[in-house]
This record gives C-alpha cells, sequence and structure tokens, in this order.
C-alpha cells in the first residue's frame, strides 16, 4: 500500500510541475515584446503621429535601458489611448519588460536592429 502511495504522490507531482510548465510557456507566449509593441508603442509612435515616430533601432540598447529606467513613467503619466485607458495602468510590469526588452534587443547597436513595422 505504502507502493502505491508512494506512486500516486509521485504521479501527481509530475502532472503538476507539466501543469506549471505548460502555464509558463502560455504566459511567455502571450507577452511577445514585437506584438506588444506593434499592438500598445505603435499606435501612438507610428510615421507621422504627434508623439513621435519611435522603432527599437532609434536608439542604442543604453538609451533604451534608460528610457525604461527613468523616463518612460514621466513621458506617459498623462498619454492615453484613443478608448481613454491610460498607457501606464493598461501596461503591466510583465508587458513592459518585454517590451523593454524587444527595443534593448532591436537597438541600433544590437547584433539585430530593427523596425516593427
Amino acid at each position: 500500500m505504502k507502493h502505491t502511495a508512494r506512486i500516486l504522490l509521485l504521479a501527481l507531482l509530475v502532472i503538476s510541475l507539466a501543469s506549471a510548465a505548460a502555464a509558463e510557456d502560455k504566459k511567455d507566449e502571450k507577452l511577445d515584446g514585437k506584438a506588444l509593441y506593434v499592438a500598445m508603442c505603435k499606435v501612438c509612435h507610428d510615421e507621422d503621429a504627434d508623439a513621435g515616430e519611435y522603432t527599437p533601432m532609434d536608439l542604442i540598447m543604453e538609451q533604451w535601458d534608460t528610457f525604461f529606467d527613468e523616463d518612460y513613467l514621466p513621458a506617459h503619466e498623462e498619454a492615453k489611448y484613443e478608448d481613454d485607458s491610460s498607457v501606464v495602468e493598461t501596461l503591466t510590469p510583465e508587458m513592459l519588460k518585454a517590451i523593454r526588452q524587444f527595443c534593448v534587443d532591436g537597438a541600433a547597436d544590437s547584433e539585430h536592429p530593427m523596425t516593427c513595422g
């Protein structure tokens, strides 16, 4: 009986770990930095936009880090989407982290500079 209980417990542990891994994979899929940039940032930072056009390769990696560390919040605290929702309140820390990584990875001095268009 103890052997059966151990096997059952081990099976439950394996299932639990597999479920957690699958949930983490789905979470990572949702946080595609490029897709988030296109959907959440480019709407205000496209060509001829009032807020100015920005793509990852407009800045170098260090400038993107400085922007997200120091300038993002002051520059966006009053910014709103067309539906009047706040940019700062809409973008979660996880979303912002993914967008930041996309910008740094595609910066002008990165191995693969890129636009998002």
